[in-house]
């Protein structure tokens, strides 16, 4: 680091190595003393020099030399330009194989019966073929429709799991690129590909329905090969691979996987060329998903003969692997599950599904595996599961605990933040958010890795802001932004979830048509690609959006202009001037999963499944007229960056009209909301919907509505992740922390009293009783963690700073702590913040990076100017609270 740029980067993915198309973007963090913003740059592409370059910036550089070409290897190095200061160490990267230049067929197994969904075996697509020397490179370039695994003489390809991933498979379909010269030997070889349905052919969500992508999986792949002596081969799919069973006999993504190592070979059968077609070949933007760790059982219990349940102490995504599987013939069913009953066993019934007036849908995550004859080891990766606990049912053999292993899988997210303090409850809090979303972040951001295992957008909307501070999620984003936008529908709705196996853009006579295009959800299209570049200073991200945004709130505005809520239009069949721009006659999810009240027995009452028709009609126009606004002012504020002045003068006009509608249709003269619920008022607040002289007695009115409440929360999934952080910019941290270390339900560290180790779904996902409720691993209440970086914590990025170039340092301690230290990796550096109070005195320490200006903050009022470099100092620490608003209150 010091003197020289370094961590250069590329904007692309891939698994060995980096694998771009023809112009990737270049990135670097300047050096420490860096005095100027110009660099030079050299590259070598496939060993052979280039013309030196220049650039004004460290950013998402373009590429400055010709278009590279199919499978190009490039090393690039940067430095300060006009300084004695040295080149930065050589990054590389490689060019996949673009898709002009495949000439491999796509070829299909052979299927000769279809016992249905959920219910397919895998197959096994294979070539052999003769190398006449030793190999010096070799790279296998493939991709499917369908899950594959792929293999070169028995020794695995790569290290990325559930490849191609989940995209919208009738526009994007992304390869991945394996070095495998190791695999290769001169004389004779072998090449196999196991296929499953995966995402393309499998079951999709709560209650299991076929994805609609296709019938027939397909595999296309090509092998490079260059040897010693100076010739090329190239290894090809097409009709004269083989295609022969698998001893995976039933591979499910939700459902599990069951292999046989009993059953005999197979004779093989012609593989079916030209069966299927499929998008052009792209290369990922996104990192790959890979086991990112092993865990061994924290506890193995015997709970009868026969049937052990393994607790690895954690609730994540991944599955089990099994080193020992017994005698021949001994059959181990291996069950996944997130809670275990008062007797130890594992206890799944809180993840079924129910829809009124249909029977239940039993969850179940299962794996079975069959011991062959000789030494093997399972490991299910044409599945994968959420759990904590494993019930694991094997007869007449035992079980070695030491041969036992969770497999955390998710995408492999390079870490940008951390986080502790002296309150050891809100490091686990902490730590539950963050396994929460890890769990959540395979290939794509979905709610739940059990009974759903959605991209839903609501989701991803109300977590990126706090993903942003975990996890470098730039590319993860870009690549489900881009499903996002393939599943839009013509009228310009965004899908509730992406990819969207269901298809709705094609089946609009769906019941779920009708559930499609709700405020907070289908915002995310605007909101998501606004925090990234406000995060990463990426501008690409909201150009390559900016159609999809403009049809969204286009079609938002029509329906807002063309229809009224039925209520509304029984009280004034005439509507009112301002109405055009009140989103009131669509459907809307709401503020969602809000504490349930209780019924006269104590039984808790959920409105959608009591009667769902009644929330169904609900009119939910506060939630729709709000980010109608936010969204529409984001737009405005998106256009000034991507330099369309016209544009942005509408957009703004726009959204002070809606703004002014939201006032007239839900704002009483006394500050108070029509709806009068504590999420109407945190909305209300942190999108700068209200008059400036309204916002203190909007908060008093939460604030009495939170004292209501015995001083606990009432919002739900939209507006819990701005509740604390409005009520500390009103002058009421206290009653923030109040929320924060409430212990009696709702509240987060009830969940971290009964065991959580991730973020429930329902505020009461584990009743005083100890049953389960809903899903045990659902992050958007996790949002919470934002609170503890930019609070607590105190460092958050300038209300106008893009790319964290100008930064805040300003701790609220919190009741009974002394210190808190955390860092974040900003694209200019790492920026540590670490505070200690010692009695009346509270001290900070920090490290800014170069190119970074901070505003130091001490919650006395004094203010000092920092950056870049090291900054320390101390201040009186008042200890009441002045309930006086802070100067930068939060807006759109």
């Amino acid at each position: 680091m010091g003197g020289v740029p370094y961590d250069l980067t590329v904007d692309s993915g891939g698994d060995q190595f980096p694998v771009t198309g023809s112009a990737p973007r270049l990135s670097w963090k300047p050096a420490s003393d860096s005095a100027g913003p110009e660099y030079e740059l050299e590259a070598l592409i496939d060993g052979a020099p280039q013309q030196p370059a220049t650039s004004n910036g460290h950013l998402y550089v373009a590429w400055p030399w010709a278009a590279l070409r199919s499978r190009q290897r490039v090393q690039w190095r940067v430095r300060t330009a006009g300084t004695n200061a040295g080149w930065s160490d050589w990054s590389g990267f490689e060019v996949g194989l673009l898709d002009p230049d495949w000439t491999a067929s796509w070829i299909s197994p052979v299927e000769n019966r279809d016992p249905g969904y959920g219910q397919r075996p895998a197959n096994i697509l294979a070539a052999e073929f003769v190398l006449p020397a030793e190999v010096t490179s070799a790279r296998l370039y493939a991709t499917a429709l369908g899950v594959y695994t792929a293999a070169i003489n028995g020794q695995r390809a790569g290290t990325a799991e559930l490849s191609p991933g989940t995209t919208s498979y009738d526009r994007t379909l992304y390869a991945q690129a394996s070095d495998v010269t190791s695999a290769l030997k001169p004389g004779r070889n072998r090449v196999d590909i196991e296929l499953s349905d995966g995402w393309y052919r499998g079951q999709v969500g709560a209650f299991r329905i076929p994805a609609g992508w296709g019938t027939t999986l397909g595999v296309r792949a090509e092998l490079h090969i260059e040897l010693a002596d100076g010739s090329r081969q190239v290894v090809v799919t097409d009709d004269t691979w083989t295609s022969t069973p698998s001893t995976t006999v039933r591979a499910d993504l939700m459902d599990g996987q069951v292999t046989d190592y009993t059953l005999p070979a197979a004779p093989p059968f012609k593989a079916l060329a030209g069966l299927v077609e499929a998008p052009p070949i792209a290369w990922s933007p996104a990192p790959p998903v890979r086991v990112v760790e092993s865990r061994p059982p924290e506890r193995l219990e015997e709970l009868r003969p026969g049937v052990w349940v393994a607790d690895f102490g954690q609730n994540a995504s991944g599955w089990i692997r099994l080193e020992d599987l017994g005698p021949e013939g001994t059959r181990t069913v291996i069950e996944y599950g997130e809670h275990v009953d008062p007797d130890g066993d594992l206890s799944t019934s809180h993840l079924d599904s129910h829809r009124p007036g249909e029977p239940t849908r039993i969850f179940s995550q299962r794996d079975e595996v069959t011991a062959g004859a000789g030494a093997a080891v399972f490991e299910p990766r044409h599945t994968v599961h959420g759990f904590q606990y494993a019930r694991i049912s094997r007869d007449g053999a035992t079980l070695d605990p030491a041969k036992l292993t969770m497999q955390v899988v998710h995408t492999n997210l390079r870490r940008t933040g951390e986080f502790s303090c002296s309150n050891e409850d809100l490091n686990h809090l902490y730590r539950m958010g963050e396994w929460s979303f890890l769990g959540n972040a395979v290939d794509v951001p979905t709610d739940c890795p059990t009974r759903e295992r959605l991209a839903w957008t609501g989701d991803y909307q109300v977590f990126v802001s706090t993903a942003t501070r975990l996890r470098d999620v730039l590319g993860f984003s870009r690549k489900w932004l881009t499903s996002v936008r393939d599943d839009q529908l013509e009228d310009g709705r965004i899908a509730n979830f992406s990819p969207d196996g269901r298809r709705i853009k094609n089946n609009l006579d769906d019941q779920f048509a009708m559930m499609t295009g709700s405020a907070g959800w289908g915002d995310a299209i605007v909101a998501v690609p606004w925090e990234l570049y406000k995060a990463y200073g990426d501008e690409s991200v909201l150009a390559e959006n900016w159609d999809a945004m403009t049809r969204w709130v286009q079609w938002a505005l029509d329906k807002a202009r063309t229809t009224r809520h039925l209520g509304r239009a029984q009280l004034s069949p005439e509507p009112e001037p301002f109405e055009e721009y009140l989103w009131d006659g669509t459907f809307h999810w709401g503020e969602w999963i809000e504490p349930q009240k209780r019924d006269e027995d104590g039984k808790l009452i959920n409105p959608v499944q009591d009667n769902p028709m009644a929330w169904f009609m609900e009119d939910k126009g506060e939630v729709g007229t709000a980010y109608l606004y936010r969204s529409t002012a984001a737009l405005a504020q998106i256009a000034r960056v991507l330099g369309r002045s016209a544009d942005a003068f509408k957009y703004s006009a726009i959204a002070d009209s809606i703004r002014e509608a939201w006032q007239a249709a839900y704002l009483r003269p006394d500050g108070t909301t029509a709806t009068d619920t504590q999420a109407a008022y945190v909305r209300a607040l942190s999108f700068g919907l209200l008059p400036e002289d309204l916002r203190g007695k909007a908060t008093d009115r939460l604030v009495e509505l939170i004292r209501s409440a015995d001083t606990h929360l009432g919002t739900g999934f939209l507006s819990t992740g701005d509740l604390l952080p409005v009520l500390v910019e009103a002058g009421r941290e206290d009653v923030a922390y109040e929320l924060l270390l409430q212990r009696t339900a709702p509240s987060w560290l009830y969940m971290v009293d009964k065991g959580a180790t991730t973020i429930w779904e329902a505020w009461e996902g584990i009743d005083q009783d100890g049953n389960a409720h809903e899903s045990l691993n659902h992050y958007s209440k996790g949002t919470v963690l934002r609170f503890l970086y930019e609070y607590t914590l105190g460092l958050r990025q300038d209300q106008e700073s893009v790319a964290w170039r100008s930064l805040v340092i300003a701790p609220t301690p919190g009741p009974g702590l002394t210190w808190a230290r955390g860092s974040h990796e900003t694209p200019n550096g790492t920026i540590n913040v670490h505070w200690q109070l010692n009695g009346d005195e509270l001290c900070i320490d920090a490290d800014i990076p170069a190119n970074t200006v901070a505003r130091i903050i001490f919650p006395d009022g004094t203010e000092h100017a920092a950056g870049p470099g090291r900054f320390r100092a101390a201040s009186t620490f008042p200890h009441t609270s002045t309930s006086e608003p802070r100067r930068s209150a939060a807006t759109v």
